[in-house]
């Protein structure tokens, strides 16, 4: 990253904050020589500075690092939208969004975030999609429906693949959903999931 980026942002923000170099100083701890030096892009912070310096501006040091990071607002949507392949065949569900996440997760904001939880949705949705279609060619299904109503000898094949019918439907409403809230600035919610990526 261009350290010249780095000291601008630092001063943005703390302009943005109505403070003082000399209040920066005092609130982080830091001297005010190392406030101006970096400033004037004479030094870089790193570590306990970087630190108390997002601590004073109210902020993270990967937000102050990081800030030259694009927003692509599309690349979001579409990423969010490859989860659509699952229609194709479930894992594809899984595969194409990884693709699109592991091309931008460093270089698109907020990519690595929502692609993590679009992954993990995806992957809890699999296995309970192949976890069920293995219960129903194995019997267990069978069994459970009969223990459920014992008068009811057989299922029929609209019960079977009723599930499976509601499954790709709640994968394509949350697919969707979070797409739109994607595309309106909004955090994305994807449940259930199990964090595999974290």
């Amino acid at each position: 990253m261009d350290d010249s980026g780095l000291s601008k942002r630092i001063k943005e923000l703390r302009t943005q904050k109505g403070i003082t170099q000399e209040e920066l100083a005092e609130i982080s701890g830091l001297s005010l020589r190392t406030i101006q030096r970096i400033e004037n892009n004479e030094t870089v912070p790193r570590g306990d500075s970087l630190k108390r310096l997002a601590i004073a501006l109210n902020t993270t040091p990967d937000d102050i690092v990081d800030w030259k990071i694009q927003e692509d607002k599309g690349y979001l949507t579409v990423m969010c939208l490859s989860a659509l392949a699952f229609f194709f065949f479930p894992i594809l569900g899984i595969v194409v969004p990884l693709i699109f996440w592991i091309l931008k997760r460093d270089k698109v904001k907020n990519v690595d975030k929502v692609g993590k939880s679009l992954l993990n949705f995806e992957i809890t949705w699999t296995i309970l999609f192949f976890s069920y279609i293995i219960f129903l060619f194995t019997g267990v299904i069978g069994k459970i429906v009969r223990f459920i109503d014992p008068s009811n000898t057989s299922a029929s094949i609209a019960e079977i693949y009723a599930v499976v019918l509601i499954l790709y439907a709640y994968n394509f409403i949350i697919i969707v959903w979070n797409t739109i809230r994607v595309s309106r600035s909004k955090p994305t919610k994807y449940v259930p999931a199990f964090r595999i990526f974290r």
